[in-house]
């Protein structure tokens, strides 16, 4: 072919002289279909949600589909869920809502984080809902073991700090503070629940939004409501009475 002759072609034909051009780099080749892109996309969809039907369903669940799915791949599945469940009993060593005091800051909050997540609750006694969130933490800990606890009175951690911001909540990952909420303002206020502060771990993805701990269910709901209860009592009688000796530990 003479170089000087310029041939027109539409590159976007699809006509096997212009795959010969794309072959040879004349001309670039063909962006892919938008139509076919969705349907790639939506095959893929439907693939990834029936590979993942079982996620999040406990081993009571998976025995109930022993005759919906394939044996092999159901024992597969139930072996793997065993293991996780294994995993997160070695990891499960707290479960209570721990005091620390000031010179073991460094060590039992943000040198401990990069172990494990670490909730710290900044505390004033004289506080409502410095004393509800004591008590919603002390529910919130028995649930996730694998997360720990602290409490420390917001003067002794930080010098001179405002009343005003208790109860303050610093959470604590890879030894940054990851999250903090200063009173109890965008969770609920005076009427913060457990499951607000679910939300925070789920959000944060200390939690999976699947985790079967989450479902408050019939039992949780009475636990948070004695809660509640006790919480009220200790409000009617007013401030609380200072402990000397745990002024003691954390001095």
């Amino acid at each position: 072919m003479d170089p000087k002759i310029n041939v027109q072609v539409d590159p976007n034909e699809d006509t096997e002289w212009n795959d010969i051009l794309r072959k040879h780099g004349v001309i670039p080749e063909r962006p892919p279909s938008p139509t076919a892109q969705l349907e790639e996309a939506l095959q893929e969809a439907v693939v990834k949600q029936y590979e993942n039907r079982l996620d999040g369903k406990d081993l009571d669940e998976l025995e109930a589909l022993e005759d919906e799915e394939d044996e092999d791949f159901l024992e597969e599945y139930k072996q793997k869920r065993l293991k996780e469940l294994a995993q997160l009993n070695q990891v499960s060593k707290f479960g209570s809502v721990y005091p620390v005091a000031k010179p073991d800051y460094k060590s039992e909050i943000t040198d401990a984080s990069k172990d494990t997540l670490v909730w710290t609750h900044l505390t004033l006694q004289s506080s409502l809902q410095s004393r509800l969130l004591s008590s919603l933490l002390i529910t919130l800990a028995s649930k996730f073991k694998e997360i720990k606890f602290v409490e420390i009175p917001g003067s002794r951690a930080i010098e001179n700090y405002p009343d005003a911001n208790c109860p303050t909540i610093l959470i604590y990952f890879n030894g940054d503070v990851i999250k903090q909420y200063i009173t109890l303002t965008q969770l609920g206020g005076n009427s913060t629940n457990i499951k607000d502060l679910e939300n925070i771990l789920v959000e944060i993805g200390a939690v999976k939004d699947s985790d079967k701990r989450l479902a408050i269910n019939q039992d949780d709901e009475d636990l948070e409501e004695a809660h509640r209860l006790r919480f009220a009592k200790k409000s009617i009688r007013g401030k609380l009475d200072d402990d000397d000796d745990d002024d003691d530990f954390f001095d």
